[in-house]
């Protein structure tokens, strides 16, 4: 798994990073990587989860995963990963899952592999433990506003504050807090020997437009670079010109095309 992650080991990260974290035990995946192979070699993969991720998925690989998707019923509140391989996959789930509740076909997967092109803000910091309460609202917001549901319906709160204070725990929670206030935060999501991918870019709605967003992605890849991997990605969507524009100033170029289908 991990020399096949490593044939593209940044758009891969999050299925490099869940294998090294749990060496594949299902006990600990909370699902089951799903392996397509050509001959005696293992050629492609798929993490089946919450978050259903081809890796280095071959049209072929597609169908037999497709097959299999379709046999064991949906799992997954996500398919995402590049994009020819989610639109391959959606064409065979297409009738046998539910329909989603939201495509995003066009997300820039950027990656920046130099020091930050802007100055960083001296201000973003990793966020500690006792500020957890703090973050956490700002958390909240992100999630809402990118991925159009509240992480605490249904009773998902107590989940989605774990989580938030497992990042805080690892130190991949980084934040400007003035006065009590988050007024900018970012996490990394996934990180590697190879890559780190950041997630949750928030900027509080009365604070936008006065490059906070720019400077403090700065600080965070510069911090990444320094103290976790190499290399730093994340993946927009299309639509998100000012994140755009900002993740281009800090020197991010874009080295693939995502797509998400949130169900």
């Amino acid at each position: 798994m991990l020399e096949l992650a490593a044939a593209d080991p940044v758009v891969n990260v999050f299925a490099d990073y869940r294998a090294r974290l749990t060496q594949l035990d299902p006990r600990w995946l909370g699902g089951e990587m799903w392996g397509w192979f050509d001959g005696d070699r293992l050629a492609s993969m798929c993490h089946v989860g919450a978050n259903f991720v081809p890796v280095n998925a071959s049209r072929e690989a597609c169908e037999a995963f497709v097959d299999r998707a379709a046999r064991s019923g949906p799992r997954s509140s996500t398919i995402v990963g590049p994009r020819d391989a989610v639109a391959l996959l959606w064409a065979g789930l297409e009738e046998h899952w539910p329909r989603p509740r939201d495509f995003r076909w066009d997300q820039p997967h950027l990656v920046a592999r130099e020091v930050p092109a802007i100055p960083r803000d001296p201000l973003v910091r990793r966020t500690t433990k006792e500020e957890g309460d703090v973050l956490y609202p700002a958390c909240v917001a992100m999630y809402t506003e990118e991925v159009g549901v509240d992480p605490e319906a249904d009773g998902g709160a107590p989940i989605y504050r774990s989580r938030v204070r497992q990042l805080i725990g690892l130190g991949w929670s980084y934040a400007r807090i003035e006065d009590g206030r988050v007024v900018f935060k970012a996490e990394v999501a996934h990180a590697t020997p190879y890559a780190a991918q950041v997630q949750g870019v928030w900027v509080a709605p009365d604070r936008r437009g006065e490059g906070l967003a720019a400077a403090g992605v700065a600080a965070v890849v510069e911090a990444c670079r320094r103290d976790i991997a190499p290399v730093v990605s994340l993946y927009a969507n299309i639509w998100n010109e000012p994140a755009r524009k900002a993740y281009e100033r800090v020197g991010f170029t874009q080295s693939a095309t995502f797509a998400t289908i949130m169900f």
